[in-house]
């Protein structure tokens, strides 16, 4: 746990995808978060967590679904959502925390 601290504790917003290898939603958002990183550059962290690897976060956390986003900023969580979102929508989102 002292390690997500370190990850969502970042410079700039911390956008973190938590994701199954099973779940066909999170699937398909894998190209999406690969284009959202892509247009975001180094004004953003993209990072992507694995829940079935990290249960003891993803409980924590109160992940019920995937895929779930979150954006941390300054270490405090600043949004969230459950489901599949467009590369377009999520960029716009973390632009607003820049």
């Amino acid at each position: 746990m002292s390690k997500f601290g370190e990850l969502i504790s970042a410079q700039v917003p911390v956008l973190i995808d938590f994701y199954t290898d099973w779940n066909e939603s999170s699937i398909a958002m894998h190209p999406v978060i690969r284009d959202v990183a892509a247009a975001l550059g180094d004004k953003a962290k993209v990072i992507k967590i694995d829940v079935d690897k990290n249960k003891e976060l993803a409980d924590a956390l109160r992940i019920k679904g995937v895929p779930t986003l979150m954006m941390y900023k300054d270490g405090q969580m600043v949004w969230r959502q459950s489901g599949e979102l467009d590369a377009n929508s999520i960029i716009s989102i973390v632009q607003e925390q820049l």
